[in-house]
C-alpha cells in the first residue's frame, strides 16, 4: 500500500509517499480501507511540529478519514467487515489502509459522499463540540468567533445559526460576504477594533468567544466577555509562520495562554476553557501551563468515545435534514499530498481539501 511519511519537521517539502506493507489490526482494532482523508490546518501543524502532542518523526500525518472496514482484530464485536466508518485518527490517516481502535470508529451510512461526510469528523465536530460540549451555549446568546471565514469558523457560523445564536465574526474585508452569508455580523479585523465593537452592544460584551488563534488575542478576547461569559481557547495559529514552526509565536502563545488562564481562575464572573478534539473524544481536557512544563487537567471524566459517536450522529442527522452544507474545495489523489499542503498554506479559505486514496 501507499502512505505519506514525514521524516522530519518542516514545510510541505518534507512530505513523501512511500510503499509499505498492509497493516494488521491488533486487539480491539479494525483495518480500514481509506476512501477519503482530510487535509487541514492541524495537519500543517503536525508536519511543522507545532501541534501539542505531535509524534516524533517519522510518522504518517492525516487527522481524519472515511473508509470501509476490511479486517477485524481480536475482541471486536460492534463493527462488521464491509461497514463504512469515520475515524478521528489525529495522525496516520494519509494512507491507503489504516488500523484504528474499534471504539473510536463511528458508523457512516452508505449513500453519502465520503468527501462531504469527512468534514463532519473533524471540522464540524470541532465546531459542534466547541459550542455544545465546551461553551454550553444557549439559544439567544451572543458568540464571537475569530477567523470566522475559515473552515472551522464557517462551520461554527452554520451550526450557530441552527442553534439560534447571535453571531459575530472577525474576518478580512474580502471575506465579509462569507461571514454575512450565515447571518452573522462581520468585523473587519484589519480596520476595526473587535473589542470596541462588542462593547457597543446592549450587553456591553458577548457571552462566548471562540479563539483558535491564541496568544495576545486571547487576552483581548477575555475582555470582550460580559458577566457569565466563557472564553474558549482551541488553537495556536500564530505558532506556524509560512508553513514552519515559529519559536517566537510558540513562546508568545504559551505566555499569553498562561496569563489568560490565571485571569479566568481569579475572575468571579467569567471563565476560560480549552478544547482539543481528541481529548474530548477521550473524555478529558487539558490546559497547558508553560511554567510547569506539563498539562494540568481542567475538566475530566472517564474515557468516553460514545460521546464522540453521539455528536457525530447528531451531525449526520443535521446533514440529512439539509441543515449543513459541507463544501469540498478540491479532491486530490494521495500522491498529491504535498500540493494539497501547499494549497493549504496559501489560503485558509472555505472548503475541505480531500485526499482520495
Amino acid at each position: 500500500m501507499k502512505r505519506v511519511v514525514v521524516d522530519h519537521f518542516g514545510g510541505p517539502e518534507v512530505l513523501r509517499v512511500v510503499e509499505d506493507h498492509d497493516p494488521r489490526p491488533g486487539p480491539h482494532e479494525v483495518r480500514v480501507r481509506v476512501l477519503a482523508a482530510g487535509v487541514s490546518f492541524t495537519d500543517a501543524q503536525l508536519r511543522a511540529g507545532t501541534y501539542l502532542g505531535v509524534p516524533k518523526p517519522p510518522f504518517t500525518p492525516g487527522y481524519e478519514l472515511i473508509g470501509v472496514v476490511e479486517e477485524l482484530g481480536a475482541g471486536c464485536s460492534r463493527l462488521r467487515i464491509g461497514e463504512r466508518v469515520g475515524a478521528l485518527t489525529v495522525w496516520g490517516a494519509d494512507a491507503e489502509r489504516v488500523c484504528v481502535l474499534e471504539a473510536n470508529a463511528v458508523e457512516v451510512p452508505v449513500g453519502l459522499d465520503p468527501a462531504e461526510v469527512l468534514s463532519l469528523v473533524f471540522t464540524y465536530m470541532t465546531a459542534y463540540q466547541l459550542l455544545h460540549r465546551t461553551a454550553n451555549v444557549k439559544r439567544g446568546e451572543a458568540v464571537l468567533i475569530h477567523g470566522a471565514a475559515g473552515r472551522v469558523g464557517t462551520a461554527v457560523l452554520e451550526l450557530g445559526a441552527v442553534a439560534g445564536l447571535r453571531l459575530y465574526g472577525t474576518c478580512s474585508p474580502s471575506d465579509r460576504g462569507v461571514v454575512e452569508r450565515f447571518g452573522a455580523v462581520a468585523i473587519d479585523y484589519q480596520n476595526e477594533d473587535f473589542l470596541a465593537r462588542v462593547h457597543e452592544l446592549p450587553d456591553r460584551g458577548v457571552d462566548v468567544v471562540l479563539d483558535g488563534i491564541g496568544g495576545a488575542l486571547s487576552l483581548r478576547s477575555f475582555r470582550a466577555l460580559r458577566p457569565g461569559g466563557r472564553l474558549v481557547v482551541f488553537g495556536h495559529y500564530g505558532a506556524l509562520v509560512q508553513g514552519h514552526k515559529s519559536w517566537r509565536g510558540w513562546i508568545e502563545w504559551y505566555a499569553a495562554t498562561a496569563v489568560v488562564a490565571l485571569w479566568g481562575l481569579l475572575s468571579p464572573h467569567c471563565r476560560v476553557l480549552t478544547y482539543r478534539i481528541q481529548k474530548l473524544r477521550e473524555g478529558r481536557q487539558w490546559f497547558p501551563v508553560a511554567a510547569h512544563r506539563q498539562a494540568l487537567p481542567v475538566g475530566g471524566g472517564p474515557r468516553n468515545p460514545e460521546q464522540f459517536r453521539e455528536d457525530f450522529r447528531a451531525l449526520l442527522e443535521l446533514l440529512r435534514r439539509g441543515k449543513l452544507h459541507p463544501v469540498v474545495a478540491k479532491r486530490m489523489p494521495l500522491t498529491a499530498v504535498r500540493h494539497a499542503h501547499e494549497l493549504l498554506e496559501r489560503s485558509a479559505g472555505v472548503g475541505k481539501l480531500v485526499l482520495l486514496p
